[in-house]
């Protein structure tokens, strides 16, 4: 099973269980992930099959003990724990964002162009995507010279390429190829 689906399951479970106080608990997992991804040890005892699930269990609760999380972040991180999950906090939280902004009706997008976009470009941008998806769309937008023209829209795992690099590489391949 890949991880964007078990990611997308604890997500969705952790969304319909927290209500209101999600923007706590997405503080919370953002502040526990990075204590295991700045300490190689703790990423290391979590994912090793060596360590007894006690000793797990046990590091977990005096990590719980010190970071004082809501009982709601504390059950979810015991519960990654317990299925073996833990390491994969980073994309189950960064999912857990993106299910609550499909459930409030807005939608993150990623601009990459080859040059900065004047304010009024990412404006029509921001309508014509709002318009194509029916949602809010919040746009991040980056530069990136290698595209040498045009943009790529990244909306959840759909990509929107208009780039000249694309449309390039698309008629060398049809030359090449006949």
């Amino acid at each position: 099973m890949s991880i964007e689906l078990i990611a997308r399951r604890y997500a969705t479970a952790l969304a319909d269980s927290v209500g209101n106080n999600y923007q706590t608990v997405q503080a919370e997992l953002n502040s526990f992930n990075a204590i295991i991804v700045e300490n190689s040890n703790l990423s290391g005892l979590f994912s090793n099959p060596a360590f007894a699930q006690t000793d797990k269990s046990n590091v977990l609760d005096k990590l719980i003990e010190k970071t004082k999380p809501t009982s709601q972040t504390a059950n979810f991180l015991r519960i990654l724990l317990e299925n073996g999950r833990l390491n994969d906090l980073n994309a189950i939280n960064k999912t857990f964002v993106s299910v609550l902004e499909e459930r409030s009706g807005m939608v993150a997008a990623n601009v990459t162009s080859a040059r900065e976009l004047t304010t009024s470009e990412q404006s029509d941008l921001a309508k014509n995507l709002e318009q194509m998806s029916g949602k809010k769309v919040t746009l991040k937008f980056d530069v990136d010279k290698e595209i040498i023209g045009g943009i790529v829209t990244r909306i959840g795992s759909t990509v929107y390429d208009s780039s000249v690099k694309t449309q390039l590489e698309n008629l060398k391949s049809e030359l090449v190829n006949g």
